[in-house]
């Protein structure tokens, strides 16, 4: 077991943890979640090696303890000429290898006594990692991901999603105490991402996932540590169970919130009336009846509700528009074509119309974000942008966009605003306040930075946005905000994205690439292929209803309807019991 107690931990510029405990037990697999910058990666560090930090608590854990751990951002040694074979089992193959070396020298060796002993340390070490059959375990974690195809291939030449699911591989083989995985589903296309999620689903030990995939999170833990404005809560239990045990409070806080208000009002009042009295009336009965219900008023607001795990503030995302244009065709794409070491894309053709809502979805590594970055920069022979047009664009290389030694601040003046409090002012709706604006691009976190991001699209008030992967590195919370802001935008949209939700939720249609080329189709057979090839129908469009019922439970709850809001929340735990 893994227990912290008591844990304070503070960076100069912002107070991350306050007090916090969790425990972790044997064969938990636990999902990390919070907000964007909440230090989620930050406390993982502190795990992995808590002798560089000046923390306040205590960090109880075995010694001898191993962990393995999985980037957010695994970098593929293109220089590597080993096989996926030989880097997942480069522990044990190095043991047998070892191990072969000694029985040759036997064959030869008139002092076969150290050798034997040698020998047997070999395979006592072998057996000790658990390496006497991991040439079948390889396969069968191979064959898991559906990757059995890439055995022999060399690991220089995996796209950036496979190499994620065989560095996955590699630290399960290692049969570490804890394993701990940093948003190992980030880019990941459809099918790799149900790769990870039966790899997660069949490890035995214990996880420690920091995820904000709506899929992964509803499939594969039975426990969600939740990390929000430096205070910490543990679940035992699915994060679909979590989700509508904050709902349930959330009712309960809102109708004693309610409750609260009025008679604090009606305290108001009171003294209010009390005050205008005491003005010609200076009796000392008076005097004593008004600082009485000053006092009872003080006591109210103390005891206030917080609910930092309830009420989450979501980033304030809307993307206007300067120039709204007619039913037109935006973007034209004839007989385009790219091939870097080998052919992407041929003979790929299509028009965005200046309402189109288009996901471009694809496997990785078949050309999708070139595409995308092509038509950006709007000077291929092949890609015609039409000239009313004003194009904003989102990278997943984040430095694309966002310059790593600017403040925040400098980094909206370039951006054309005039003042740093028109800046302050507009960044507060993405949940950059204080000080914060006016810290380096570089110490922000993957999510921060992609909020960042989204906030610049939304200033540029373009009427092209071109988004690669917008909702990597994001909270749930923010992606349920770009959901809206999509939802609500008046122009074209041209997203990659391998996010599900995302794309059914906010899409018109999908251009999937296949074949080396595009084809244009529609959101019920994308629905109907997602269905038949990676995730399971029904469950789909159980997580649609649930959705309904949940926006429908937002509006009762805005109307303080909370007996309807009540209902719907019966209604809402029976759909809950089909998940």
């Amino acid at each position: 077991m893994i227990k912290v107690e008591h844990l304070s931990f503070s960076f100069p510029h912002k107070e991350l943890y306050n007090d916090v405990s969790f425990t972790l037990k044997e064969a938990q697999h636990c999902a990390f979640i919070g907000t964007s910058g909440s230090g989620k990666s930050t406390l993982i560090d502190i795990l992995m090696a808590p002798e560089r930090y000046l923390f306040d608590g205590k960090l109880e854990m075995a010694p001898e303890w191993t962990i393995g751990y999985v980037s957010q951002f695994p970098e593929l040694d293109n220089t590597k000429e080993t096989t996926v074979f030989e880097y997942i089992g480069e522990r044990f193959i190095k043991v047998q290898n070892e191990i072969q070396s000694i029985c040759t020298e036997m064959e030869t060796s008139s002092d076969i006594e150290p050798l034997l002993e040698k020998y047997q340390l070999a395979l006592d070490a072998l057996e000790a990692m658990g390496g006497e059959d991991f040439e079948s375990t390889i396969d069968k974690q191979l064959n898991l991901a559906n990757l059995m195809k890439r055995r022999d291939s060399k690991v220089s030449d995996l796209s950036g999603g496979e190499f994620k699911l065989v560095q996955v591989m590699k630290e399960m083989l290692n049969r570490p105490d804890l394993m701990i995985m940093d948003e190992p589903d980030v880019f990941l296309d459809f099918e790799n991402l149900n790769a990870l999620k039966k790899l997660i689903n069949s490890h035995k030990g214990m996880l420690l996932v920091v995820t904000h995939n709506r899929y992964l999170l509803n499939h594969c833990f039975n426990k969600i540590i939740h990390l929000e404005n430096t205070e910490l809560q543990e679940f035992d239990g699915r994060y679909i169970e979590y989700n509508f045990s904050l709902l349930q409070t959330k009712i309960e806080l809102q109708e004693l919130a309610v409750a609260e208000k009025e008679e604090s009002e009606r305290n108001e009042k009171i003294i209010n009336n009390l005050r205008v009295i005491a003005t010609y009336n200076s009796e000392a009965s008076r005097g004593r009846a008004l600082k009485a219900r000053v006092r009872f008023q003080e006591r109210l607001e103390a005891r206030r509700i917080k609910a930092p795990f309830v009420d989450i503030k979501q980033p304030n995302i809307s993307f206007g528009i300067d120039n709204e244009m007619e039913d037109t065709t935006v973007v034209s794409v004839n007989n385009y074509r790219v091939a870097f070491d080998e052919l992407l894309l041929d003979d790929v053709s299509f028009e965005i119309k200046s309402t189109d809502k288009v996901a471009i979805i694809g496997a990785n590594g078949t050309g999708k974000t070139t595409l995308l970055r092509d038509i950006f920069k709007n000077n291929h022979d092949a890609i015609e942008i039409n000239v009313d047009a004003k194009v904003a664009y989102l990278s997943q290389m984040q430095g694309e966009v966002l310059k790593d030694s600017n403040t925040i601040l400098e980094e909206f003046i370039e951006a054309g605003f005039k003042t740093y409090d028109e800046i302050r002012l507009y960044l507060s709706n993405y949940g950059f306040e204080g000080e914060m604006v006016s810290q380096k691009i570089e110490s922000l976190s993957g999510g921060e930075k992609n909020i960042l991001q989204l906030a610049k699209v939304s200033a540029s008030k373009a009427n092209i946005l071109l988004l690669d992967e917008p909702t990597s590195h994001l909270d749930t919370y923010t992606q349920l905000a770009l959901e809206k802001a999509i939802e609500g935008y008046k122009g074209a949209i041209i997203m990659i994205s391998h996010d599900f939700y995302s794309v059914v939720n906010g899409m018109d249609y999908v251009l999937i690439i296949e074949d080396k080329t595009i084809r244009k189709m529609s959101m019920r057979k994308f629905r109907q292929m997602i269905y038949a090839s990676h995730f399971d129908k029904d469950y789909l469009e159980t997580e649609q209803k649930k959705k309904s019922l949940e926006m429908k439970i937002e509006l009762a709850l805005k109307d303080t309807n909370f007996e309807l809001a009540k209902r719907l929340v019966d209604e809402l735990e029976a759909l809950i019991q089909l998940l």
